[in-house]
């Protein structure tokens, strides 16, 4: 069984920074892509950023330039580096998985539980 683990959310104030990280554990053969999605309140679910196994991140125009994904391949981690923070980035955060978890299987998702992200003064 795979399991996806954020932590790092919290109350920030406008203009700041936080970290999410996200860890996939369980038994499986491989990951994909990895990637950060939100859901604000009354709102549709929506990417943030995606980092494929290889290279060529992928960002919502609204948080190009602000908010940074990397990958640590050897911990099964994926983080969001968040900067600039803004009200209107205050949403819950859910880290996504594409894993193969046998070889014959093909890839799918995993999503984790979700961590709030509020940006308030």
């Amino acid at each position: 069984q795979v399991q996806l683990v954020e932590s790092g959310g919290g109350l920030v104030q406008p203009g700041g920074s936080l970290r999410l990280s996200c860890v996939a554990s369980g038994s499986f053969r491989s990951i994909n892509d990895m990637g950060w999605y939100r859901q604000a309140p009354g709102k549709q679910r929506e990417l943030v950023a995606i980092i494929p196994s290889g290279s060529n991140t992928h960002y919502a125009d609204s948080v190009k330039g602000r908010f940074a994904i990397s990958r640590d391949n050897t911990k099964n981690t994926v983080y969001l580096q968040m900067n600039s923070l803004s009200p209107e980035d205050t949403a819950v955060y859910y880290c996504n998985a594409q894993v193969k978890v046998r070889p014959w299987t093909t890839y799918a998702d995993y999503w984790g539980q979700g961590t709030q992200v509020t940006v308030s003064s």
